[in-house]
């Protein structure tokens, strides 16, 4: 390739990295200055008690041993009037002792009604498909089996239920073993940002909060409207929160419905958790596009917002990018006589510009959460963003291979 013509593609890679990281760190400013302008969250919590749904918590489970008496004691325990709750443990073809504990606390109460899968396509949204034709509640609950919900947790959860737009609601996942590892500890304040920023901001200002498939809810009409849980898709969370809100469903979150969980605590678990996110949000990405920019149920800033919600993972390729156009930049001569400052300070800025932006999200939610302590790790978040950076290309890598010649892309 001749060399003006790789300084000129250069230039234009820099460029597009530029524009288009600057558009996220305008929306991760926006969110963090929403968040620390202090509002007063929306909160549904003053409904509870007017009209209290029937409801049917689902509590998927494969080998969950060690987990399974802690959650179903939890709910056990919970405030929400028995006569109006079902508990269905959904043991997905475990081998080990889960099925004689659902089964032991079965026996005791008469709310929990187990269902054992023994046979069908394996995998959590396949569990929920089948289990929710048992389901009898007007409101489905969902929770992961090693998260311990609090006693109140359930009528926080069901209370937004009461405006008849909301589809879909989402509580707050706290992480519980930050103290395990400093990956642990990088994680809880991606959680915080993430949750007592990001998702709090975006529903404070209008946008609809993302469903993350445990502690949370979905409103049983509402997900038989659209056609159920969609057994294919990796993220079926992702794939929901959509499908609701592309039929004129709403999803609203509530900060104070918290449950706690545990993130991984070494980067093997961590990389195989981001790959399938990134595979399952992307998959999102390319079926859900072309209709939410159609939607007439959506203002313009709401299709900005969740189309940018959508392709959040473009944003680390798009940095390795500008990294290696930079570079090509930097060590061809040819490109020292033309004027260069401009293109680096621009290059610089955006990286400086993204990272701060980032940075203020984590800031502002632990200055709201009360854990400034916990700050002092942010330097070393740096090691977070090269690995997840790293780790999500990969994904990417893999996704687009596999979507354009089939196979061979896991290598």
């Amino acid at each position: 390739m001749a060399v003006p013509l790789l300084i000129a593609i250069s230039y234009i890679v820099i460029a597009f990295s530029v524009a288009f990281l600057l558009i996220y760190a305008v929306r991760h400013y926006v969110f963090g200055f929403s968040r620390l302008r202090i509002e007063v969250p929306k909160d549904s919590i003053e409904l509870t008690g007017f009209h209290m749904p029937r409801v049917t918590v689902l509590v998927p489970m494969h080998n969950e041993e060690r987990v399974a008496a802690d959650i179903l004691q939890a709910l056990v325990d919970c405030d929400y009037d028995w006569e109006k709750l079902e508990v269905i443990p959904v043991n997905d073809r475990s081998t080990d002792n889960t099925r004689a504990i659902v089964d032991g606390f079965a026996r005791k109460f008469p709310f929990i009604h187990p269902y054992h899968r023994t046979e069908g396509v394996g995998g959590k949204p396949a569990a929920l498909v089948e289990a929710c034709e048992l389901a009898t509640g007007e409101i489905l609950i969902l929770f992961d089996a090693d998260y311990v919900p609090g006693r109140a947790i359930l009528k926080m959860l069901v209370a937004p239920f009461a405006d008849p737009e909301i589809g879909a609601v989402m509580g707050r996942v706290v992480p519980h073993n930050i103290g395990d590892s400093l990956l642990a500890g990088l994680l809880s304040l991606e959680r915080s940002a993430g949750y007592q920023a990001a998702q709090q901001a975006r529903y404070n200002l209008g946008f609809t909060a993302q469903f993350g498939g445990t502690v949370g809810g979905v409103r049983a009409s509402a997900l038989q409207a659209v056609g159920g849980w969609n057994p294919e898709s990796l993220t079926e969370d992702t794939d929901l929160t959509f499908a609701l809100l592309l039929n004129g469903w709403k999803t609203a979150y509530v900060n104070r419905a918290e449950c706690y969980e545990e993130v991984p605590r070494g980067w093997s678990v961590r990389k195989r958790q981001l790959s399938r996110w990134v595979t399952g949000h992307t998959e999102c990405l390319h079926s859900y596009w072309p209709e939410l920019m159609r939607s007439r149920f959506l203002t313009g800033w709401e299709k900005l917002d969740a189309l940018l919600l959508l392709a959040m993972y473009w944003t680390a390729p798009m940095v390795v990018l500008g990294w290696i156009a930079s570079l090509l930049l930097f060590f061809i001569p040819e490109a020292h006589q033309t004027p260069l400052l401009p293109m680096a300070l621009a290059f610089l800025g955006y990286q400086l510009f993204a990272n701060q932006a980032t940075f203020l999200e984590i800031g502002a939610a632990a200055l709201l959460d009360g854990t400034r302590v916990r700050t002092l790790l942010m330097p070393l978040n740096l090691l977070n963003f090269f690995a997840n950076t790293g780790a999500i290309c990969n994904a990417l890598r893999k996704f687009y291979w596999n979507r354009f010649w089939g196979s061979g892309g896991d290598g």
